[in-house]
């Protein structure tokens, strides 16, 4: 039995403005109606698996465990790191819980949880004969088959054709030279960051070469606490791991590597330009998400969330148009928009963390409008769901129902309130929200005070464990 485990731990800084610190592009629909954490699981039908296992960031938990919800997997583990401490130690625990729960034969796929497989059909027969190799005793990476000298990927060299070949060495990304000759030598494939091997396997080979990072998950996984349906690892034992990747800690020191190779339509959509290549285009090479009018226009991407977007005469443009930001890149530079994202963070902006529409346990809530001393936000509570009973130090709020039905906690007063009805929540009052109703709950709310920020909040009690 397989257990896919699958790392969505990334930034994806890259696919800035509409992927953010907060809202990383694994949990964006960038490649059809699913997220990409969601087509991750569901190619995974055609193979016979048990429950997947998700390492996530703790900040994107509920974001997680919604998106496998809303998709019928209500069964997953969700491992939450408290830090990231990159691909090797991050394995590590998911091996170190299967040996826990008396698993350590358990055959481990790992994927990242933002890759893009065009033929799921070839990735399953892949992943068959690299089951067979696990079993084995091997440490599997899958070598994408190159189509071009590509200069942005890690290359792995086989050591002889075939369906399954020990590797020969591990490459860094080439120049486009040399990139030109591995493709023409027909012995070198793509690094894609996927693997397979049982936890039994990953662990004797950790315990081999990177003693001390295995030590380091030890003691995270040995203190252990369940909050809700996540995992919790001991955060100062996470925090004190090395941080490395599988390639530089296993992979690349086992004699016990083999690849396999795999034609599938691979991307790891890390940049702007990576995915264009992967979407449908029209007759001019272009993509369009959104509302936008192109005019003599080529070989463009363009994206728009909430307007219009128009262009004229260009070519080989990047146009991202988000609620709060607008990138315009040549799709020969999109490599550099990390750069422009290192500067908004030097500069202490929020454009880099989160858009101006923000999702929440319970539902999210979009800033549509603020100044010195007021913001007004639109706010979806989903059915069932509450805030936490909380209060604020430096503003009060007014709130306005303009669909469902709102209960409302006001000190010691519980009112229900229906559309177009409204309440005021004074300064400093203990309160709560909740949707008692089987309809989303819409509201306009207008905070006003000296100070608006998301931290003046005390909260009394919280049923999604936030402190």
């Amino acid at each position: 039995m397989i257990t896919p485990v699958i790392l969505s731990g990334g930034s994806g800084s890259r696919l800035w403005p509409l992927s953010r610190t907060m809202y990383p592009k694994q949990f964006l629909p960038l490649n059809s109606g699913q997220t990409m954490l969601q087509e991750t699981v569901a190619r995974l039908s055609e193979l016979t698996t048990d429950a997947p296992m998700v390492i996530c960031n703790e900040e994107h938990r509920f974001l997680a465990a919604e998106q496998l919800r809303t998709f019928g997997i209500d069964d997953a583990s969700i491992v939450l790191e408290p830090v990231g401490r990159n691909t090797a130690p991050a394995i590590a625990l998911a091996a170190l819980s299967l040996e826990a729960a008396g698993k350590a034969d358990t055959v481990m796929l790992v994927l990242a949880a933002d890759h893009v497989i065009a033929d799921v059909d070839a990735f399953t027969q892949a992943v068959v004969v690299a089951e067979a190799e696990a079993e084995k005793g091997k440490l599997v990476t899958f070598g994408i088959v190159p189509t071009e000298p590509a200069t942005g990927y890690g290359y792995i060299k086989a050591s002889a054709p075939g369906s399954v070949s020990p590797v020969a060495q591990f490459v860094e990304k080439p120049d486009l030279a040399t990139a030109q000759g591995y493709v023409e030598s027909g012995q070198y494939y793509w690094n894609s960051g996927m693997f397979m091997f049982t936890a039994k396997t990953y662990l004797a080979e950790l315990e081999s070469h990177r003693p001390d990072m295995l030590e380091a998950c030890k003691l995270a996984m040995a203190d252990t606490s369940l909050d809700l349906d996540f995992i919790r690892v001991n955060a100062d034992a996470f925090a004190a791991c090395p941080d490395d990747s599988v390639d530089y800690a296993v992979m690349e020191k086992t004699d016990q590597a083999v690849v396999v190779p795999m034609d599938a339509g691979w991307s790891d959509v890390g940049s702007w330009s990576a995915l264009w290549d992967v979407k449908d285009k029209d007759a001019q090479g272009n993509v369009v998400q959104g509302d936008a009018l192109l005019e003599a226009t080529a070989n463009t991407y363009v994206s728009s969330q909430n307007r219009l977007v128009a262009t004229v005469g260009v070519d080989d443009l990047i146009i991202v148009d988000t609620q709060d930001a607008v990138l315009v890149a040549h799709k020969d530079k999109v490599q550099d928009v990390k750069s422009i994202v290192n500067r908004i963070k030097a500069d202490g902006r929020s454009e880099a963390n989160q858009h101006r529409e923000v999702y929440r346990p319970w539902g999210k809530y979009d800033s549509i409008d603020f100044g010195d001393r007021y913001q007004v936000k639109r706010i979806t509570v989903k059915p069932g769901a509450q805030l936490s009973l909380q209060k604020h130090h430096h503003r009060a709020e007014h709130w306005i129902v303009v669909s469902g039905t709102a209960e409302v906690r006001c000190g010691e007063q519980t009112l229900l309130l229906s559309e177009n009805q409204s309440t005021y929540i004074p300064l400093g009052e203990v309160h709560q929200l909740k949707n008692p109703g089987k309809l989303p709950l819409e509201l306009i709310e207008v905070q006003s005070g000296s100070y608006l920020g998301e931290d003046d909040i005390v909260r009394f009690e919280d049923v999604y464990g936030r402190a």
